[in-house]
């Protein structure tokens, strides 16, 4: 993780880097289970990436991405492609292993994929936003995290489930609540 310009002063952007270190880390573990050929254990952490990744994406793409696209229109549609990709693959092991034998390569793929995403973010996008926008712009970013936390809220014991929220996905102050 970088520290260089500040940009996690900004608390959607320490939030977001939070989610993708847990992201990496599950990005190990991913790769030790399929180095050891357990592919039930390799679905089960591409489940909790997409856990982390649903809120997280929303936070970039409804929040983050729109206020960046006007100067940096290529930048932002390159990374909402990436996490199309990204989604795609993963997402096919919500059931489990797929049947498919090409998965586990497409599998070794994305993840690569998914770190130089990462890094992308948070050496390229998250320093560039610190510096281009204002404080209505970072109000209407944090907006979009507290209407995920709020509709988190509202979802009771019986439908939560693994993929619906996880404590990562939420505001710091709203995981010392829980």
């Amino acid at each position: 993780m970088c520290e260089y310009c500040g940009c996690q002063q900004i608390a959607t952007i320490a939030e977001l880097t939070r989610e993708h270190d847990d992201v990496v880390a599950l990005i190990g573990q991913v790769q030790g289970s399929l180095a050891d050929r357990c592919l039930e254990d390799v679905a089960l952490r591409c489940q909790q990436i997409l856990a982390i990744l649903a809120p997280h994406s929303v936070v970039e793409e409804d929040g983050l991405f729109p206020e960046m696209a006007e100067e940096f229109p290529d930048h932002v549609e390159v990374l909402r492609s990436e996490h199309r990709e990204i989604d795609k693959v993963l997402g096919e092991a919500t059931d489990g292993p797929p049947d498919d034998p090409t998965w586990p390569d497409r599998l070794v793929g994305v993840l690569f994929l998914l770190r130089e995403h990462i890094l992308k973010e948070q050496d390229g996008v998250f320093p560039a936003a610190l510096i281009a926008l204002d404080a209505d712009q970072w109000e209407r970013i944090e907006a979009v995290r507290a209407r995920l936390v709020a509709a988190s809220n509202t979802v009771t014991p019986t439908t939560l489930t693994p993929t619906t929220v996880t404590p990562t996905t939420l505001a710091t102050d709203e995981r010392d609540r829980l």
